[in-house]
């Protein structure tokens, strides 16, 4: 196992000085963009010597990953949830990324290094402007590796959590394009129209379009933004590695959406289910 000093690129991004000059200029940039477009690239947070290191450890794991092609709609609800006619969540699309779960990532790997460093989770949470984030309860959805294969995507959708944390780890060699519409719903209102209308392939004046890199840093607000990757073509998957905070401590994924995910669920999901706690009262 490495020291956090020697995997995360210190001297441009100082986590281990928070509160710091450099450290506060950081947060500060990251604010301003999280408020503008709505996320936040830090390039080369991993040092460039350890991208190597990244992608092999992720391209092992990869083949762990739970494939299911599904039928889905933006709000991961059942796809024949009595709606009214014209509602978004009538649209379905062809999910075809898989996941590998946080119980099947090795502990000493880079990324489990990362998703439970304190220092890591205390500069995230002054980033998004929060005074704590806590790692999910949950022990699949957690921290997880997503694995789009040639020919798939990962079609139009919310995340479950407020924020999202992620790092490609692999390039596919052509597509695989992130591409998202910041703040198009909040934890006050749905905004099924504009939704509906990225759906339907009428919100390009809604759509932002990101060019990601292996090693780079992506701060994003994935409960609020619709967001996709576009359909990998080559014959190399798109790797990402999704590290999944909350504001609240004690967030689990319900038993639809777990085994959708995974193709299984534990015991703590079973024990939460109905009572397990939500971020908000959004569909999903």
């Amino acid at each position: 196992m490495q020291t956090f000093d020697k995997v995360v690129d210190t001297e441009r991004y100082p986590l281990g000085e928070p509160g710091s000059a450099a450290w506060r200029d950081v947060v500060s940039r990251t604010h301003q963009e999280l408020h503008t477009t709505g996320c936040s690239v830090l390039p080369d947070f991993i040092r460039p010597e350890l991208h190597d290191d990244l992608r092999r450890e992720c391209a092992e794991i990869a083949p762990l990953a739970y494939y299911d092609v599904e039928t889905v709609n933006a709000y991961n609800i059942a796809v024949d949830t009595p709606l009214p006619a014209d509602h978004p969540g009538r649209t379905t699309m062809e999910r075809g990324n898989a996941f590998v779960a946080r119980d099947r990532i090795p502990g000493d790997s880079i990324i489990q290094q990362l998703y439970s460093s304190e220092l890591f989770q205390q500069f995230v949470a002054s980033c998004f402007e929060l005074p704590k984030l806590h790692e999910l309860a949950d022990p699949l959805s957690g921290l997880v590796l997503n694995v789009i294969p040639p020919g798939r995507a990962h079609p139009w959708h919310f995340d479950t959590n407020e924020f999202t944390v992620s790092m490609l780890t692999q390039l596919p060699k052509a597509g695989g394009e992130f591409q998202y519409c910041p703040n198009i719903r909040s934890a006050d209102a749905e905004n099924f129209d504009d939704v509906r209308a990225v759906l339907d392939g009428r919100g390009e004046h809604l759509t932002h379009r990101l060019a990601l890199r292996p090693g780079d840093l992506q701060l994003f607000k994935g409960r609020y933004s619709l967001h996709q990757v576009s359909t990998v073509h080559g014959d190399r998957a798109r790797h990402t590695v999704i590290f999944a905070y909350s504001e609240r401590p004690g967030v689990i994924g319900s038993v639809a959406r777990t085994r959708q995910l995974f193709g299984r669920v534990l015991p703590e999901h079973l024990a939460a289910e109905g009572s397990a706690v939500r971020v908000d009262e959004r569909l999903d």
